[in-house]
């Protein structure tokens, strides 16, 4: 009788053992807790005038380390999706039947968090730095907006992308024009990695980012003496030509527009050529206009010709036309570049043995068999030939053409 007494009083003591070991309010989380940080009450009145904001809103691209103070991010969530009459939950972007559809991350230097309207506060989501891995320019604030198609889908079915666009560029425009009564610069960068984003982001299924915008301090632009000196002698010279050669279908948007914009800030002239005239479809879904054919380009006419990558590029693998142009470039000692996958093209074309050289990694054994010294760095320039790995090294390989062009 006594064991039984016992046996009865063992196995509950056991079982609140066990549970209290599992409870987790009973032993200190290895996890640090993510912050919720409660936003400041937005303005709702400033000393610039929307008509002076207008008037002064560019695209900056340069910034200084200063980070942004929480007023100040405050008032950039609140003007791109802050709630404007609680009642309705309406906001400060138009949405297509209020289904709002964007989500705002804002990346800083504490983290990556995700803007809360009906609070007014960002909820973070990583305690980590991602602001140098989004592709976007180097800022102390990188803005992603990100949609839900699905959202919209509900209400507009086939209109649903359409709409959901429409309303990302309201709050972009909204953010862009906030910056400037805040005295600070901004850029909406829509070459990016898309995947990659996403995949920094953590972002739910049916959630895409769409645009990053940068927002900081624009950084002083003086100039010396000898800076307007150098400015004059460039006015002088003759403009450079770059020919940027694309698939007529699946480039990739970054590795096209980014290299395009470095070189168009260094003072390069751009014509897009592909194997048809008119709108072209990159792989995200981007268009960029072809102004030339492929067949038709003349070689004297241009400083540098660019082959940028994307699965359409596969299309000039064994293309004649391709080769020729190449060729010739590199006889006549003209910049002669390409990314991704179309440094192919050169080793199909003969023109990498014994040349270092990089690409996206599954051209490396293609690149080798031609003779190749294959790196696998970002960006690979060996005299006049420039390549690059992928998407994410756009802008270096942009850079590295236009300082080869300013040597010659």
């Amino acid at each position: 009788m006594e064991d039984l007494k016992m046996k009865r009083f063992i196995i509950p003591a056991i079982i609140l053992v066990v549970l209290a070991s599992l409870c987790p309010g009973q032993r200190r989380s290895r996890v640090a807790p993510l912050k919720i940080i409660q936003l400041t009450e937005p303005s709702l009145k400033g000393t610039v005038s929307f008509e002076e904001a207008l008037a002064r809103r560019r695209s900056v691209r340069q910034f200084t380390d200063q980070q942004l103070k929480p007023a100040q991010i405050s008032q950039l969530a609140w003007a791109g999706q802050g709630i404007t009459e609680p009642e309705r939950g309406l906001r400060t972007a138009a949405s297509a039947g209020e289904t709002y559809p964007i989500q705002l991350y804002f990346a800083i230097q504490e983290g990556l968090f995700v803007y809360k309207p009906e609070e007014h506060s960002l909820e973070q989501t990583s305690n980590m730095d991602v602001r140098s891995r989004l592709g976007a320019i180097n800022a102390p604030c990188s803005i992603i907006i990100a949609g839900s198609e699905r959202n919209v889908a509900v209400k507009f079915r086939g209109e649903a992308n359409k709409y959901m666009l429409l309303e990302a560029g309201h709050i972009a425009q909204n953010i862009q024009l906030q910056a400037v009564c805040l005295g600070l610069g901004s850029v909406p960068v829509g070459g990016f990695d898309m995947r990659g984003v996403r995949k920094i982001c953590k972002l739910s299924r049916g959630l895409e980012p769409l645009l990053v915008i940068s927002v900081g301090y624009p950084a002083a632009e003086t100039k010396t003496e000898d800076d307007k000196e150098e400015t004059d002698k460039t006015e002088d010279r003759e403009e450079k030509k770059a020919l940027l050669i694309v698939g007529r279908e699946n480039f990739r948007e970054e590795e096209l527009f980014e290299t395009r914009r470095v070189l168009t800030e260094a003072g390069v002239k751009t014509v897009i050529a592909s194997t048809r005239a008119g709108a072209i479809r990159g792989m995200l879904g981007r268009l960029a206009e072809a102004t030339i054919l492929v067949k038709d380009v003349v070689v004297d006419d241009y400083d540098a010709v660019i082959f940028i990558g994307g699965s359409g590029a596969t299309e000039y693998f064994h293309n004649r036309f391709a080769w020729n142009i190449a060729r010739e470039t590199a006889q006549k000692k003209k910049v002669l570049g390409a990314i991704c996958i179309a440094p192919a093209i050169l080793a199909n074309a003969g023109l990498l043995n014994g040349i270092r050289c990089t690409s996206f990694l599954s051209e490396r054994d293609r690149l080798q068999r031609a003779g190749a010294l294959y790196t696998g760095v970002p960006v690979e320039r060996d005299g006049l030939i420039i390549t690059g790995s992928g998407p994410m090294a756009s802008v270096q390989f942009g850079k590295a053409i236009a300082e080869a062009l300013a040597e010659k």
